[in-house]
């Protein structure tokens, strides 16, 4: 089955072509692609091939059905289609399912209505991820589209981890509760933990983190998320690239009183100049502040400190949610490929039973591979994300299941 496999935001799609066989048996990547400035000037449409080609066109985009068109052409432009119809399934990235989802779904009027409903708990996203939708759904409207929520694996979590200690009339009335997010990437390399260890029935407690310029970290017990360090919003927990992560929320109604109320201003803070970059004053890529700290940027240097600091108390604090842990795995930009920021972290965690081999820990870059000594009672994981793949997999899954 061929699935196309689209995320769209609000000026950019980014897209995969795949064909699945048999899910987690015969699956193959045959393009990628990506679509810039989408209602912008100097908008451009990408792709390349699995064995290498790569495509442009320098076509005005100006809206999101016009996007899904380039995609097409491209599909076709690089001959990994030879028309629209090869493709039997397309499934999209939603960022927010709410309380509604706790899986993904076959798209139909009723499950549009409710993301179009928690359209007002992650505003950023899920307009422009149903744009993507209904412009697809216009031009192929006989192909199954499904669903992939990013919050649909957290719901599993229990009252105690999802609730916030505030008047519960919050969550009922206005939804005020922990969400999570990353939940796909999450949920893949958890899976692909239990497929490596070749037990997937074995109850594996597993401490997965997700590094990138969003971080975030989940306690996974039998397959289930228990908990996960972002909230209500993707704003809280870990250090990101330039959100600040867990704040005392008195702050925020100091600097609210300090800004005259200017909502947006605060925003802008939280959202676009705190963590890595609030912290050094320089850069939100961790591969920058890395050498900056090497040439003895104070600030470059406190800001990975202060990132490794945050990830290395999660750790600890979800290993006593769980009782222990049999892996934790690093995943995402920074996690898979910043060796130096994985040692880090893993400092003092011998007494939990995490210990790195520091050759194999500095030998795996974007590479699946165990990073801690041999027997170590709390094995270390490098596993790449694969989100379009679980993706891909859930639209076959959902469109057999019909």
């Amino acid at each position: 089955m061929k699935v196309l496999v689209i995320n769209c935001g609000s000026s950019s799609l980014r897209f995969q072509l795949l064909d699945i066989l048999r899910v987690e048996e015969n699956e193959k990547l045959l393009v990628k692609g990506l679509i810039q400035r989408i209602g912008e000037e100097g908008s451009s449409a990408s792709c390349t091939t699995a064995d290498g080609r790569s495509f442009k066109l320098e076509e005005s985009v100006p809206d999101h059905k016009r996007a899904i068109e380039e995609v097409f052409n491209l599909l076709l432009k690089s001959r990994t289609l030879r028309n629209a119809a090869e493709i039997e399934g397309i499934g999209h990235r939603m960022v927010h399912g709410g309380e509604h989802f706790r899986a993904s779904a076959l798209i139909d009027a009723s499950v549009e209505n409710a993301i179009e409903e928690c359209c007002e708990l992650a505003p950023l996203h899920n307009p422009h991820n149903l744009n993507g939708y209904r412009a697809a759904r216009e031009l192929l409207p006989d192909v199954p589209q499904v669903a992939v929520f990013d919050t649909a694996f957290h719901a599993t979590l229990p009252e105690k981890a999802y609730l916030y200690a505030i008047p519960y009339e919050t969550y009922r009335k206005d939804k005020v509760r922990r969400f999570g997010f990353h939940g796909t990437s999450h949920r893949f390399v958890s899976e692909r933990f239990s497929h490596i260890r070749n037990d997937s029935a074995h109850p594996w407690k597993i401490i997965t983190c997700h590094l990138g310029n969003g971080c975030s970290i989940t306690a996974v017990e039998g397959g289930k998320s228990v908990d996960t360090s972002m909230g209500f919003t993707p704003i809280e927990g870990l250090v990101m690239g330039t959100r600040p992560g867990d704040v005392d929320p008195g702050v925020l109604l100091y600097l609210l009183n300090r800004f005259e109320s200017d909502i947006a201003k605060l925003d802008a803070l939280l959202n676009k100049q705190s963590g890595l970059l609030g912290l050094s004053g320089s850069s939100n890529d961790m591969r920058d502040l890395l050498q900056k700290r090497r040439e003895g940027d104070r600030r470059a240097g406190l800001a990975v400190e202060i990132f490794c600091y945050r990830i290395r108390k999660y750790i600890g604090s979800y290993m006593a949610a769980l009782g222990g842990a049999d892996a934790v795995i690093f995943t995402g930009g920074i996690g898979e490929n910043a060796a130096e920021v994985r040692e880090e972290i893993c400092e003092g965690l011998h007494p939990l039973g995490i210990t790195l081999d520091p050759e194999k820990n500095r030998a795996t870059l974007g590479v699946e591979a165990e990073i801690s000594v041999s027997n170590s009672p709390c094995m270390a994981w490098v596993i790449p994300t694969n989100e379009e793949l679980l993706i891909a997999r859930d639209t076959v899954r959902c469109i057999k299941k019909t």
